[in-house]
């Protein structure tokens, strides 16, 4: 018997110097790197575990060919659109060009969007496009309860399907885990063409399991579209006041449409194998095209710069982290203000460095966060970063009428974002996400009066040092879990 320990001790210390070794020669980030190891050497068994359930590296296992799809759909795409007049804004030229070069992420001028902050709103005005649609209805979301209001949506899709409009809805698969098959099943048989996003089955669950679609997108009839941080679930429209989800979500119509159709395809391709081209999914879009005087003393109207707008997508699968780098440059060029809500807040050291750069030069940075996560592990990792911000001069704020689950940023009165992609490491290396970008500023000043309302419900963080003098222990405890951060 003293043998066998000893052989299942030595098996074990092969399996961990093997996966060491593995780990190094990914050549991932230090700071990710350091903190796998710390996990692997003080976390015997465990750490393993955690390893093969959240660590592998997939993404040079190309599921997909990420760059050949995407040139695919953006041929497709281009077939279909016809801009003329396109004027871009000088100062954001240069991030439009890198969201080009690195996404595939057109820019689409002349679109009208709608701000919900309430579910109730959201909810009532996907149901309201649902029944209108003709077509199609594509929905790819993280997750659907079900819960009253997922089974309303499954209702409202199934009938659509005895009307003879396509629908097809692609959930993830861990997101949803604690989902009844059986939900799904009935959507099925209801002639819903619903798919899971990267099943997650033993024992070929490992390599897929840190690798979640976080997005949430509907497309109705080429023509609506949605997009925002918003699940199908009844959290966001019942319960307490402390128990209330808050959310930012956005209805879409315009050239921007075809954006949300694109990310939706080629996530369809993803999980169905399927490439849908077709004209039929980028039908014309019928939106006059805003115009302004050029000047108070004459009368002739020329095409004003109208409300241009990119859907950025971003995954473990793709060369760059593009929401990420999209958010460091936005915060290194500010002039006056960059505004941002997150519901989990565990920053790479880029976004770090931009955000501590921007507000130690001037720049009035905010960051709104819950007062209570509802993952503990990340609330505790996230006070620590949220010390260094407060060095620096970035005023923070903690939301307590609910759990906030909002994803937005403004900048400047002229740039403004909202999607899905948190501010933390997995979604900005781990998830596929996805956020719009507008350049106008109508709708910069739309969302930052979302943000100001927010501040009402906030308590702001002034005293540096009584963030500093909290207890030992939980300073200690913390820093522990921050080094988990990468993980989480």
């Amino acid at each position: 018997m003293l043998y066998i320990h000893w052989l299942i001790l030595l098996i074990y210390t092969l399996i961990i110097i093997g996966t060491i070794v593995t780990l190094l020669m990914e050549n991932r980030p230090p700071v990710k790197s350091m903190a796998w190891l710390m996990v692997l050497v003080f976390m015997p068994v465990v750490g393993i575990i955690l390893y093969f359930f959240f660590g592998q590296n997939t993404r040079k296992e190309r599921h997909i060919s990420q760059r050949s799809l995407d040139a695919l759909s953006k041929q497709s795409m281009l077939e279909f659109v016809e801009q003329k007049d396109l004027q871009l804004p000088e100062r954001h030229r240069t991030l439009i060009q890198q969201f080009m070069t690195e996404n595939w992420a057109l820019p689409f001028k002349d679109n009208q969007v709608e701000i919900y902050t309430s579910g109730h709103d959201f909810f009532l005005s996907l149901l309201r496009e649902i029944g209108r649609a003709k077509h199609h209805i594509h929905l790819v979301t993280y997750i659907i309860e079900d819960d009253p209001l997922g089974r309303l949506f499954a209702d409202a899709l199934a009938d659509k399907v005895r009307e003879g409009v396509e629908v097809r809805v692609i959930y993830d698969d861990v997101g949803c885990w604690r989902v009844s098959d059986k939900f799904f099943q009935r959507m099925t048989a209801a002639g819903i063409d619903v798919r899971p996003f990267m099943p997650v089955h033993f024992p070929a669950f490992t390599s897929k399991m840190n690798y979640r679609n976080h997005r949430k997108i509907c497309v109705i009839d080429g023509t609506v579209g949605f997009i925002g941080g918003m699940n199908i679930a009844l959290r966001y429209i019942k319960g307490t006041r402390k128990q209330m989800w808050r959310d930012t979500h956005l209805r879409i119509q315009g050239g921007a449409v075809y954006a949300l159709q694109r990310a939706f395809l080629v996530d369809w391709y993803f999980v169905s194998r399927s490439l849908i081209t077709s004209r039929q999914y980028y039908p014309p879009q019928r939106l006059a095209p805003r115009t302004t005087p050029l000047d108070s003393r004459t009368s002739p109207l020329v095409p004003r710069l109208s409300n241009i707008a990119q859907v950025v997508t971003s995954s473990p699968v793709s060369p760059w982290p593009e929401i990420m780098q999209g958010y460091v440059r936005i915060l290194l060029e500010a002039r006056q203000y960059v505004y941002m809500e997150s519901p989990y807040f565990l920053p790479t050291e880029a976004i770090l460095f931009a955000m501590r750069t921007a507000a130690l030069s001037g720049v009035d940075v905010r960051l709104m966060v819950p007062y209570h996560a509802d993952a503990k592990l990340a609330e505790w990792a996230s006070r620590s970063y949220i010390m260094q911000t407060l060095e620096s001069g970035v005023k923070v704020y903690y939301y307590k009428a609910g759990f906030n689950h909002s994803k937005i940023l403004v900048c400047d009165d002229s740039l403004c974002t909202c999607g899905s992609n948190n501010i933390d490491f997995r979604s900005f290396e781990n998830n596929f996400e996805a956020n719009i970008f507008f350049y106008d500023e109508a709708t910069a000043l739309r969302m930052k009066e979302v943000f100001l309302n927010d501040q009402k419900q906030c308590m702001l963080i002034t005293d540096v040092t009584h963030v500093a003098n909290r207890p030992f222990h939980k300073r200690l405890w913390e820093s522990l879990v921050r080094l988990l951060s990468p993980l989480l």
